[in-house]
């Protein structure tokens, strides 16, 4: 990067940094995505680039974001699906041809405050969520098998199902806190965060914008960047905890999720990179309702990123942040594309004080 063209700390990675972590509060909307019939509570993509960078300055910040995802799924989330739905009984026992597509838009709203006073020598945050969208699902397809009867009978079972279902409302409610950390070119931070099941959800309706059950949610994450250059390379490790769907008697296993992101500062406002994640459930599914098994879910997505950052006052500046992702080696979860767009309205950073000038005296 050209010394004309250099970033400086205070002018850019401080007032990118509520841009970032303001991000880490987009959660879980109940698609078709994976554990329990295909949803679960953490959203791959959440963090990426400068995720561990301090704000800015102490104060409110707030966030929107418009999150668009679009997936597809084959037999072994449908007939998770079916049964979850109950259209498949427990004394059913059937393989499926089928598949599951899901499109959601959901809107985000995030407040999030930056305390003054330090703890533990970091900057501590906090916030939470709101969401309002719509998610529409479809799944399609036959289940064949067997119906044990009362007395013990087998019996073949076939079900053709062809089921469209839509919803627009409100989803969870998901609180958060954070601790990050700065030291040169190395910036830390550690969060948690979780799932209050009060968005609209019913565990007999295909499409949800809740998960139905509560969860937890920690981890850890590191930053580099050198204002010099305008490199940047952030990774965020989390794992996830679910609690049992009072529902359904289901209970997803230990999730784990990576998400990174890598960029470059090609001016004090432009910023061009890329973005990925990995998702790996851990811990089998259980519980009394769980009939598919361990069901371990997996993908990963990779894709681009733009950033731009902006003055609007003396007290404020804004963010704009465009990412996507395409998905792959995807496993008992549906695969497609997802996008990102965010905007962050956070405090300017103070100017520098103006140093006095020394009278002279004869």
């Amino acid at each position: 990067m050209k010394s004309g063209k250099s970033v400086s700390r205070a002018g850019l990675v401080c007032r990118l940094g509520a841009a970032a972590t303001a991000t880490l509060l987009v959660l879980a909307i109940g698609a078709a995505r994976a554990d329990e019939g295909g949803v679960s509570f953490w959203v791959p993509g959440l963090y990426g680039s400068l995720a561990a960078v301090p704000q800015q300055a102490p104060g409110w910040s707030a966030t929107t974001i418009y999150y668009h995802d679009s997936v597809s799924a084959g037999a072994d989330v449908a007939r998770a699906r079916e049964i979850t739905i109950g259209n498949i009984p427990a004394n059913v026992t059937a393989t499926a041809n089928a598949n599951v597509h899901a499109d959601l838009d959901i809107g985000f709203l995030i407040a999030n405050y930056a305390f003054e006073t330090p703890v533990f020598g970091g900057q501590a945050s906090a916030g939470f969520l709101a969401a309002y969208g719509a998610n529409s699902t479809s799944l399609a397809g036959t289940f064949t098998g067997t119906v044990t009867g009362p007395g013990g009978g087998v019996f073949p079972f076939s079900r053709s199902d062809s089921i469209s279902s839509s919803i627009i409302g409100f989803g969870d409610i998901y609180p958060q806190f954070a601790l990050r950390w700065n030291a040169g070119v190395h910036n830390y931070m550690t969060y948690i965060t979780g799932d209050i099941p009060v968005g609209m959800y019913d565990s007999a309706r295909l499409a949800n914008l809740g998960i139905g059950h509560w969860a937890i949610d920690a981890g850890g994450g590191y930053t580099y960047f050198d204002p010099k250059t305008g490199h940047e390379a952030s990774a965020v490790l989390g794992f996830t905890y679910n609690f049992k769907n009072p529902a359904t008697q289901y209970q997803n296993g230990v999730d784990m999720h990576l998400d990174w992101g890598a960029s470059q500062f090609l001016t004090k406002q432009w910023q061009v990179g890329l973005v990925g994640y990995l998702y790996q459930q851990l811990g089998c599914d259980s519980g009394s309702g769980d009939r598919v098994g361990c069901f371990r879910s997996r993908v990963a997505g990779v894709g681009p990123q733009v950033g731009y950052i902006f003055p609007i006052n003396d007290k404020l500046q804004g963010y704009l942040n465009l990412k996507a992702y395409g998905e792959f080696a995807n496993e008992n979860r549906p695969a497609g594309w997802n996008l990102w767009l965010t905007f962050n309205l956070s405090p300017a950073a103070a100017p520098p004080p103006t140093p006095a000038r020394r009278i002279f005296t004869k």
